[in-house]
């Protein structure tokens, strides 16, 4: 079980906060991998996810429910999800709290998760968690400043007058991840001396792995000339 407390302080009203946290088009923009997240109904979504990433691979199915709805303060949500790396569940309070300049969500839940992903050890998988959660909350602060103040850009099809406003596009899984690795490193290696010279032995390895792989096609090049002489 991996469990997930913490806040985030939001630049925003917090009606706004509040909206944003339950529109399925703005969570979606958040989650990297997210081909759909639509309403099922008044307090549940449906989505999917497209994870591609390292052995952990396919579509992910799940559902978000949410229930003891006190508006714009609290909600309770349920999370459940399943794919070929295993299966997660889990729940947790969501609580907003107007602070004059910013609104503040407080967090608190528990994900149970089970099947091959949570071979990866216990501390991995927190460090992962977090990593994950705060990644969301830092993407839906992007699009809740852009609902606040659109950022307009001008284009060959827009009037001068009337530029167009791109919105921050959802996450691609390359940075997603990688931002876990950096996160789950730091957690688990403090060092940051030990944490250079574990990418360092990491790029050493990928690079001889190549120099390997070229000299082995060579090799069998050579071989295949030999053989036709």
């Amino acid at each position: 079980m991996v469990e997930l407390s913490g806040d985030y302080e939001f630049k925003a009203p917090q009606e706004l906060v509040w909206g944003m946290l339950l529109d399925p088009d703005v969570l979606a923009m958040t989650i990297a991998g997210c081909e759909k997240l639509e309403r099922v109904d008044e307090n549940t979504f449906q989505g999917r996810l497209n994870i591609k990433v390292g052995p952990v691979q396919g579509i992910f199915q799940g559902k978000v429910e949410t229930t003891n709805l006190h508006p714009p303060t609290s909600f309770h949500m349920v999370v459940n999800g399943s794919g070929p790396a295993g299966v997660v569940r889990g729940e947790g309070d969501m609580t907003l709290e107007n602070l004059q300049s910013v609104t503040r969500l407080r967090y608190d839940g528990n994900v149970h998760i089970s099947g091959r992903i949570a071979s990866v050890g216990q501390r991995v998988m927190d460090s992962s968690a977090k990593s994950i959660v705060r990644q969301s909350l830092q993407n839906l602060e992007k699009q809740i400043q852009f609902r606040l103040d659109p950022e307009p850009v001008a284009g060959p099809d827009t009037m001068i007058d009337q530029p167009a406003a791109i919105r921050p596009a959802a996450p691609s899984q390359t940075e997603f991840m990688m931002n876990v690795t950096r996160d789950v490193l730091e957690d688990l290696i403090p060092d940051p001396g030990q944490r250079r010279a574990l990418v360092g032995v990491g790029l050493v390895v990928i690079v001889l792995g190549a120099v390997n792989l070229f000299a082995n096609l060579v090799a069998r090049r050579v071989a295949n000339l030999l053989k036709e002489k």
